[in-house]
């Protein structure tokens, strides 16, 4: 890696400011997942999209076990197909995955489904201006809202009052070790640990019903 880092650019100077300044508190891994990001390699090299094998909890479990960082899903979407229900039942599955990693105790912060709405020339990469518009969005280009945005939207007021409870964002390190003694960053906190003792308490007396 040391040859590495040197090959592709990386002064003296900046390796000496990673080895001496630790920042990988600060750091989230995140990372994407959609159905074509597993490949079968054939043996002479040529590889093809493999479709759903091993799942993006599995994949992000090797990546926590090497990187021991908090993790997010960055990234993931289907196009709506002929019934709407396939984006739909791709985002329950993806949620689902997200879950299966808390409950093993890794720690995870986010989730994203990309984008709000369809995008255009994705085809292509935007490469081209053809204007085919790709069907992934929560709402399509006039602000409608999809069968997975209300899908969205369900598993938001689902989980959105259990999970603050749960989430380590609320500890992550948000500023720099340099400002801790700051006024401000100790007032924050300060509201951040009442904000936790309030969550832990409502969940408590909600699991107690």
């Amino acid at each position: 890696m040391y040859e590495f880092l040197f090959d592709n650019g990386m002064t003296r100077e900046e390796y000496h400011f990673f080895l001496g300044n630790r920042i990988k508190q600060h750091c989230i891994l995140g990372n994407d997942y959609y159905l074509t990001n597993e490949h079968r390699v054939s043996a002479d090299g040529h590889t093809v999209a493999a479709g759903d094998v091993f799942g993006y909890d599995e994949i992000t479990r090797q990546y926590y076990n090497r990187y021991r960082i908090p993790i997010m899903h960055t990234e993931t979407n289907m196009v709506e197909g002929p019934t709407g229900e396939e984006a739909v039942n791709w985002l329950w599955k993806e949620w689902a995955n997200v879950l299966r990693l808390r409950n093993v105790g890794i720690p995870t912060v986010g989730f994203t489904w990309y984008s709000l709405t369809d995008q255009t020339d994705w085809d292509t990469a935007l490469r081209e201006v053809n204007g085919n518009v790709h069907k992934v969005g929560l709402y399509d280009l006039d602000r409608n809202i999809r069968p997975v945005g209300r899908a969205y939207k369900q598993l938001i007021k689902d989980w959105g009052t259990v999970l603050p409870a749960q989430s380590v964002c609320l500890v992550l390190p948000v500023v720099p070790p340099s400002h801790y003694d700051n006024a401000a960053q100790r007032e924050q906190a300060a509201d951040a640990r009442v904000t936790m003792a309030a969550s832990r308490a409502i969940h408590q007396a909600r699991v107690g019903d």
